[in-house]
């Protein structure tokens, strides 16, 4: 057994929530709370629900709250539909060392685990902190292939390692849990973003939903390999894989607090763009600039970003992956936010034939600045022969240009409000942010079912 894996098992199993500071239990509440609000909001869209109808039946065991659903049902199938929920308007918290979102799918699995047993937040932060910091040094500590979507891959070592922790793993099985769960990962296609393949949405479910299998395996004694991270992510699913990276910094340097959130409701890799945009916008006479006044939008970015290049989606999810339609949705509606990428909005004509304007192209220097660096210049040419432009390194968000607490509550209520009375998304915010204070988790999931 390597040392690392010693080491991150004896980690988690030991730490407790007197030992993570005051600004990781700080940040950890906004994490949740902004999870909240996105899976609540996500739950409402029809393919959820009718996702939910056909896999909740009635009766059965009913211990874990289907957040924006009003329900019950057993922890396996809540992580799952709530994990699921979670993604389905790409306004879910990520962090961009690990490149990809811990938060959707550690919360998941140890909120519904948590509720069935009673617990308090304190416990539910301490394993959403240790869950989210291993998924997250996992996708550190490797490269996922560039033909993978992150979702479903390392965040299911993640959810594993929060349901190990609520059940009081010590160190041998909380090393069991991770060898086991690291084989249950799943083939993604980063394709299925680029072209609306809803299946897309549900990996981060199934990753919350093998987090709570991988402790039921271990507790009735199926084994994992003797180092299923090294082989998984450094020969599988990744060509590299460097251990020391699982342990660099570990108990001093906690990856929820340099998380990133997100207010364009469309993939982080539109958002340097839009940053910029947004800056070209502001200055334009009265704040806005008319579709019929734009020559062509020219954008420079790094690769990644390059990628999302298609100016015909062909539905939201495909909308939300498409630099040349985010960027004419914003300039149609004077907005980014979750009505910018509705199905209307898809086939809205003036966006559809603005967004034949917009190209999109890698510029290798800024692919060289990744990942300390987002970066994106946009060109705006008007019919006028006047070019506005504007350049981000980062995006709006991040851990070096962080949105502040007005912000993130006011992102709160927009999507908490489309689900629950203000009154209760008021209570479960609060609950939220001081959950260290709740004595049992189910204080703030009941509010979810009134």
């Amino acid at each position: 057994m390597s040392d690392y894996l010693s080491e991150i098992s004896a980690f988690v199993s030991r730490s407790q929530f007197h030992d993570l500071p005051s600004e990781v239990i700080e940040r950890a509440g906004e994490v949740m709370a902004d999870s909240l609000a996105s899976i609540a909001a996500g739950a409402q869209e029809e393919e959820v629900k009718a996702f939910t109808k056909r896999v909740v039946a009635p009766g059965g065991k009913q211990v874990a709250t289907l957040i924006g659903a009003g329900i019950q049902t057993e922890p396996l199938k809540a992580a799952l539909i709530n994990g699921t929920a979670g993604t389905f308007l790409e306004l879910d918290e990520g962090n961009q060392f690990a490149r990809g979102h811990p938060g959707i799918h550690v919360i998941p699995a140890a909120l519904a685990v948590a509720e069935e047993m009673n617990l308090s937040g304190r416990e539910v932060l301490t394993a959403v902190v240790l869950g989210y910091e291993i998924a997250a040094r996992i996708g550190i500590a490797s490269k996922i292939r560039m033909s993978m979507h992150p979702h479903g891959t390392w965040g299911t070592v993640g959810a594993a390692v929060a349901v190990g922790k609520l059940m009081g793993y010590e160190e041998g099985t909380m090393r069991e849990i991770i060898n086991v769960s690291s084989s249950l990962g799943l083939a993604t296609s980063r394709r299925t973003m680029l072209e609306g393949g809803l299946v897309r949405n549900v990996y981060a479910g199934v990753s919350g939903y093998m987090g709570i299998l991988a402790h039921e395996l271990v507790q009735s004694g199926f084994t994992g390999e003797a180092d299923g991270l090294q082989t998984v992510f450094g020969a599988v699913v990744s060509d590299t894989f460097v251990p020391d990276e699982m342990i660099k910094d570990l108990g001093n340097r906690f990856e929820i607090a340099r998380n990133y959130f997100k207010r364009h409701a469309c993939c982080r890799y539109n958002h340097a763009t839009l940053d910029a945009l947004g800056e070209i916008i502001a200055k334009a006479p009265g704040g806005t600039i008319k579709p019929d006044e734009v020559a062509k939008v020219e954008v420079e970015t790094y690769s990644l970003a390059a990628q999302l290049s298609d100016p015909n989606p062909q539905n939201t999810l495909a909308g939300k992956f498409s630099i040349p339609f985010a960027v004419a949705t914003y300039i149609v509606n004077g907005s980014t936010g979750v009505e910018s990428f509705r199905p209307q909005a898809i086939q809205n004509p003036a966006i559809r034939k603005l967004a034949q304007r917009v190209t999109v192209t890698e510029d290798p220097k800024l692919t060289a600045m990744m990942p300390d660096h987002r970066p994106s210049k946009v060109k705006v040419m008007l019919t006028d022969g006047r070019a506005l432009e504007a350049q981000t390194l980062t995006n709006k968000g991040d851990s070096e240009d962080p949105y502040g607490p007005e912000e993130l509550r006011d992102k709160y209520y927009e999507l908490a409000e489309r689900v629950w009375k203000r009154d209760t998304a008021e209570a479960i915010y609060a609950d939220a942010l001081n959950l260290e204070k709740v004595d049992n988790i189910n204080t703030m999931t009941s509010r979810m079912r009134r």
